[in-house]
């Protein structure tokens, strides 16, 4: 049970392209997310559409964990939000190996949830928020590496030269450092590696001192302000991380109109619009809610008031 108080939608939204839905005036619903940035900018992207609708929207955003925001879902705290098509297939429905297909691990996460949990998912975003291995320009330069498979023959042949930073979890996960030792062949234990917080991965890369490669996730705002090098995922290890808009079969069925007022937003979510607004929240300082809204604004969705 989320114990955090529920707040109506700040920072009111008026029509742009999304005009009042007769059938969604008034309508009671709660947006949830996570409590991460890319998360919290989601879940008011969502409750500006919606309030720009006519839906009466209440705020739920900020919830710690995947699971805490699932379990609000489920039992209805919440109406809607945000899921990963990667969470969903691994975390929640408890399969082991990812598809790599976009389109088919989103038709197997949205035909498996609502048999089993009669939740509905809504066609993706085109933005993948996976993880990636990450480095600075110069060590780009340096060792030549551009592909996940150079840098596994670089941590055969000059381990030294390979040093990778990362979290935690990542480090004992099999979507994270060893499954990908594993897909790309390489003796997970020649790589030396670095136990850090996520924040600070991304730093010690861009430095390159204590971490010559780092673990980052894809569209995380500090890649573009620090310069960071993507490796090319060439044998496509990673697992697909796209955002669809998630609901209970029996609030999607009732209000058909959500769905059709958010595709088109979904449609414009990509990789680099939100890279460029997490880096809005997370580099220039700005709030989550004003960094929703503006780019709502921005994409003539809604108009300020």
């Amino acid at each position: 049970m989320v114990s955090s108080p529920v707040a109506h939608c700040p920072w009111p939204s008026a029509p742009g392209s999304i005009e009042p839905v007769p059938e969604l005036e008034g309508v009671k619903m709660t947006v949830g997310s996570k409590d991460f940035t890319e998360q919290i900018v989601l879940g008011y992207v969502i409750e500006f559409a919606m309030a720009a609708a006519g839906a009466d929207v209440r705020d739920l955003t900020n919830i710690q964990g995947s699971n805490s925001t699932r379990d609000a879902q489920l039992n209805g705290q919440i109406d809607l939000a945000y899921e990963y098509t990667g969470t969903g297939w691994i975390n929640y429905l408890g399969n082991e190996t990812p598809l790599p297909d976009s389109q088919a691990q989103f038709e197997a996460v949205r035909d498996a949830d609502l048999a089993a949990n009669d939740m509905v998912w809504t066609d993706p975003a085109p933005m993948n928020n996976t993880y990636a291995l990450a480095m600075s320009k110069e060590t780009a330069e340096k060792t030549g590496v551009k592909t996940v498979s150079d840098y596994a023959k670089l941590v055969e042949s000059d381990p030294g030269a390979a040093v990778t930073c990362v979290e935690t979890e990542f480090n004992v996960r099999q979507d994270g450092y060893p499954g990908l030792a594993a897909k790309y062949g390489f003796d997970a234990s020649r790589a030396q590696r670095q136990i850090l917080q996520t924040g600070i991965i991304y730093q010690a890369t861009a430095d390159g001192d204590q971490c010559k490669f780092g673990e980052v996730f894809t569209t995380d705002g500090r890649i573009i302000a620090l310069d960071l090098v993507l490796l090319d995922d060439d044998l496509q290890f990673f697992p697909k991380y796209n955002p669809a808009l998630v609901m209970k079969k029996d609030f999607a069925e009732a209000h058909p109109q959500v769905a059709e007022v958010m595709a088109p937003i979904s449609e414009r979510l990509t990789n680099e619009v939100m890279t460029e607004l997490n880096r809005q929240v997370d580099v220039d300082g700005k709030e989550p809610a004003d960094v929703a809204r503006d780019w709502l604004v921005s994409e003539g969705f809604v108009t300020a008031q």
